[in-house]
């Protein structure tokens, strides 16, 4: 492979406008840029709680979501690619019974706190309920595919399930919503 970021500042930016992987230009603030720049941020955020001591099996499944939301954002980036698929769908899924497996069951709601992996891991989670309500207000005018909006979906379920194991690896409860407890 080339060098393919061999120049950082182009300046082709500059009048609010930016290119997409087909060349075609967009204003920057149109909806599939928002799409783009919140899959970025999720991978961001994602890179952030990977920087934190984690279980190798949490660090790991975490490391291949990246490289996912890298094959999301190629996606959107050029209009009618498909790139995500039922495979990555799947696999997110699987992901999500197994850490599952071992936790009790919720009888109550929880906050997002406790340890603060977990913590991460929950706002990771808001992150990726954005970028899936983003994606689905691009669908109003340029769909993506469906396994994108369903990997989104799917990932945040996944990413709840990690902020409780990751309570649990700490030797932290769950923070349980107490209703109206601060009146």
């Amino acid at each position: 492979m080339g060098h393919r970021l061999s120049k950082i500042t182009t300046r082709t930016g500059d009048s609010g406008e930016t290119g997409l992987g087909d060349g075609s230009r967009v204003p920057k603030d149109s909806a599939r840029i928002a799409a783009i720049g919140d899959v970025d941020e999720l991978n961001s955020a994602i890179g952030v709680l990977l920087a934190e001591p984690l279980p190798e099996s949490i660090a790991d499944a975490l490391t291949g979501i990246q490289h996912d939301l890298f094959d999301l954002g190629g996606e959107l980036s050029i209009p009618g690619r498909v790139a995500l698929n039922a495979n990555q769908v799947k696999r997110i899924e699987a992901l999500t019974e197994a850490f599952n497996r071992d936790l009790p069951p919720l009888k109550e709601f929880i906050l997002p706190g406790g340890a603060r992996t977990a913590a991460l891991a929950h706002l990771v989670r808001t992150v990726c309920r954005r970028t899936e309500r983003t994606l689905v207000a691009l669908a109003r005018s340029e769909p993506p595919s469906d396994a994108a909006r369903i990997y989104l979906n799917r990932l945040s379920d996944l990413l709840f399930v990690l902020g409780r194991v990751l309570n649990r690896h700490a030797g932290v409860k769950d923070v349980l919503w107490q209703k109206g407890k601060h009146r």
